[in-house]
This record gives structure tokens, C-alpha cells and sequence, in this order.
């Protein structure tokens, strides 16, 4: 079983020690943070950024400087989108509680959500975050089959709960359950990339029955995102879904990440051509609002609600549906599913030619907006990767990391990255890699 080399949230970390570098305002506020939500908590850049507003693709800072955002897939449709901010606003004006009163936007949204999947996931529980939405899958999963056996990754991220961190190798090696067994990423590019994968699985679907666990889940984000993102060639999950359903376990779609348009198509699954089981929705799902979701086989959910039943208190209540709905229109109205594929495809070939020649660069791989650079052994990818993503932000631009060796880049902008932002976005990169290699 491979581990990961190093837990994805220290890296790219500001470290304490750095403080006295800093100007005084900013070392004040990380004090005050330090203090009131403790030492511990994560922030980005060896020099933090202090935040003022949002519009778009652009972050601005304090000091007026404003930031190309390649990373945030959070505000999917572009931070602050007033679509999206009207429909928040005028709902909270009007009513905001549970789902166990009656109210006709949460069956329109569910409604109009539902019918962007296979006719076969026919329900949907509304949750908060993506964290609660892989444990309530986890959960269905296990009572479904009889089984607590789960297949993820070498280096996937699900989530903070406990039962999640057990499912999450890049949390760190502590927190991984006995249940679980990690596969690696599905690097490659030729036809046998699916019959790798699916071997790596039928082992572990081995093991698990060896040891007396069963099969429950082969739960994967469809995008690899934290394993260093891999995409390609499309349809190669197919061969370990059909092992693992051979097994009797199910597949569960983790969409946070790839979910809404992100790759292309509106669900990471579709350009596997599967219908996973169950499909997990989290934070794009609401541009910034917390709201999330699980959709699934209305057997499964049947069985589930019968022993166990579930309820979420903020799951689904009217702003979030509302919010929900706003975000569907504006991916609908402004062909955003379209514009990743198209965008991505721009970005990723302006990506390519800056990269030509360059050895540090090992591969340039992903779907629609969700780019990942690989760099290679020439030098420890660790401190490349560090120093493309200060180099890329001292230019004005943010991006993220991912891979076990934290020796990808990850780009993944909001959904309105349009041809203009990738060609800032390349222009940024070949001067920060020609820095790098002089």
C-alpha cells in the first residue's frame, strides 16, 4: 500500500516562522488569526494575501493588486455572480428554514437538477457540504451491500469526517480505516490505461475479500484532482466499475470537484459513459453558498431511509434551493459546460507550447478547465512546484497543488475563464518558468 510523501494541506503553507518578514498589518492580522482559530490553521503563500473583493476570474487585495483566479472552483460561475447573489439576497428576505415544511423551490430545483443525470438516479438528499455527502454515500454503500470494503486512490481527498478521513490517503496515513485499500492513479494515455486501472482494483477487491471486508464502494472524484489530475483517455473507468459491480459493490461518482461543467460535460462520470450508483455534489453546487447533495438509485435510498432515515438541518432549506437554481441558470444561459470544453481545450494547448522543451516538465494533462502540470525528477518536484506557485503569483496569478509528491499544479479556474484570461494565464507561466530555468 503506498502512501502519500506529504499531506497536501502543508504544502504551499505559510509557516509561523516567516512572520517577521511581513509588514506590519499583515503580520497583526496573522497573529490575531493565530490566536483566535489557533496556530494550525492553513493559509496560502509564504507571504498571505489579504482579500477585499471578487468579481469574475479576478480576486482583489488589499492593496488594489487584482489576481487572476486559476484556482478557485468554488465560485464555479465566477465570484460574486449577481445572478447568484440576487437570488441568495431576495430568498433570505422571504423565507429561510428546514425541509420539513412544504415549499415549491426545493421540488423545482430537485427537479431541474435531477433531470441533468441518468434517468436511473432518480433522488437526491440535500446536505451541506461534500464531506457529508461522501459519509451519507459511505453509509447507503455499506448498508446497501452488506459490506464496509471501500477502493479509493493512492492519494485521493473525500472530505473531513471521520469516517471520510478514513477514505482520504491525502489526509495523512494516521487516519486511513482498515477497510479501505488504495489503488493508484490512472496515469496514461493509450487504451490500456483502463485494463491498469482495473487490474490495480481487482486486487484490491481481493484483499478486501481476503480479509473478510467485502466490497462496498469504488469510490472515485472523476477528475483524480488531488492525485495530480488525470482525464484521459475517456471511458477508462469502465473496466474497475464493472469489477467492482462484478464483486457486488457499488460505484460512487465523488463530483465535487468535477461536478457542473467543470470538465466539459456536466458530470465527470459522462465522459466515462457510466451511470455510477451514487454521485456526490459539493461546493460548486452554490457558488460559495453551503450546499451540497447526493443523488442516487431510488433502491438505495429506499432501503437506506427505511432502517435509517436522514436528515440535515441546512440541507436543501429555501436559499440554498434558490441558490442552487441560480447556478443552473447561469451555466445554462451562459453555455459554461461548452465554454470549459472549448476554454479548456485553448488553455491546455497555450499550456502545451509554453511547456515545449522545458525538462522540468514532465506532462500536461486534464479536461476542460482542470489542468494539471506534472513537473519531473531533473530537480525535487516539491520545490518546483513551490516555486512555480510563488513565481506565478508574484505575476498575478493563483493556482493550487495536487499528486502524492505534490509535483503537479493545478489549474482550475472559474467556469468564466474565457480565452483572453488563458492567454495572461500562459504569458504568466513561460515568464515564471523562464525565470526558474535561467
Amino acid at each position: 500500500m503506498t502512501m502519500p510523501a506529504e499531506k497536501i494541506s502543508d504544502f504551499n503553507t505559510f509557516r509561523a516562522g516567516n512572520l517577521e518578514s511581513l509588514d506590519a498589518r499583515t503580520a497583526d492580522r496573522i497573529r490575531r488569526r493565530h490566536s483566535a482559530l489557533g496556530a494550525h490553521t492553513a493559509l496560502f503563500y509564504s507571504s498571505p494575501l489579504t482579500l477585499v473583493s471578487g468579481e469574475g476570474v479576478w480576486l482583489v487585495a488589499e492593496d488594489g493588486r487584482r489576481y487572476l483566479d486559476a484556482y478557485n472552483n468554488v465560485p464555479s460561475v465566477g465570484h460574486c455572480h449577481p445572478v447568484v447573489v440576487k437570488a441568495m439576497s431576495a430568498q433570505a428576505a422571504l423565507l429561510n428554514t428546514h425541509t420539513r415544511y412544504l415549499f415549491d423551490v426545493l421540488y423545482d430545483y430537485s427537479e431541474r437538477l435531477l433531470a441533468t443525470y441518468p434517468s436511473e438516479l432518480s433522488n437526491i438528499v440535500f446536505t451541506s457540504t461534500g464531506s457529508e455527502s461522501n459519509d451519507l454515500a459511505l453509509r447507503i454503500a455499506e448498508r446497501s451491500t452488506g459490506n464496509s470494503g471501500v477502493i479509493v486512490t493512492e492519494y485521493a481527498y473525500h472530505g473531513n469526517t471521520k469516517a471520510v478521513s478514513e477514505v482520504s490517503p491525502s489526509s495523512g496515513a494516521e487516519f486511513l480505516g482498515a477497510h479501505v485499500r488504495l489503488v493508484p492513479a490512472p496515469r496514461g494515455a493509450g487504451a490500456a490505461t483502463g485494463e491498469r486501472f482495473a487490474a490495480h482494483v481487482r486486487t484490491a477487491i481481493r484483499e478486501l475479500e481476503r480479509d473478510g471486508f467485502g466490497v462496498s464502494a469504488l469510490l472515485v472524484d472523476t477528475i483524480f484532482s488531488s492525485d495530480g489530475v488525470f482525464g484521459d483517455p475517456a471511458g477508462f473507468l469502465a473496466p474497475a466499475v464493472a469489477a467492482v459491480r462484478a464483486a457486488g459493490g457499488l460505484f460512487i461518482a465523488d463530483e465535487v470537484q468535477p461536478g457542473f461543467g467543470r470538465t466539459g460535460a456536466m458530470w465527470g462520470f459522462a465522459r466515462h459513459g457510466l451511470t455510477p450508483d451514487i454521485a456526490v455534489m459539493g461546493k460548486p453546487m452554490g457558488n460559495g453558498y453551503p450546499m451540497a447533495g447526493v443523488v442516487l438509485r431510488p433502491e438505495l435510498l429506499d432501503r437506506f431511509g427505511a432502517e435509517y432515515g436522514y436528515f440535515n438541518t441546512f440541507g436543501g432549506g429555501p436559499v440554498a434551493a434558490a441558490v442552487g437554481m441560480a447556478v443552473l441558470d447561469v451555466i445554462e444561459d451562459e453555455g459554461l459546460v461548452e465554454n470549459a470544453r472549448s476554454v479548456g481545450a485553448y488553455l491546455k494547448q497555450c499550456i502545451s507550447q509554453v511547456v515545449q522543451g522545458v525538462d522540468i516538465v514532465r506532462e500536461v494533462r486534464g479536461a476542460g478547465l482542470f489542468i494539471g502540470v506534472e513537473f519531473n525528477e531533473t530537480r525535487p518536484q516539491r520545490a518546483t512546484t513551490m516555486a512555480v506557485i510563488e513565481g506565478l503569483k508574484s505575476r498575478g496569478v493563483l493556482i493550487g497543488a495536487a499528486g502524492r509528491l505534490c509535483d503537479t499544479i493545478k489549474i482550475r479556474p472559474p467556469l468564466c475563464f474565457e480565452r483572453q484570461h488563458a492567454d495572461l494565464f500562459a504569458g504568466a507561466l513561460e515568464d515564471t518558468l523562464k525565470e526558474l530555468c535561467s
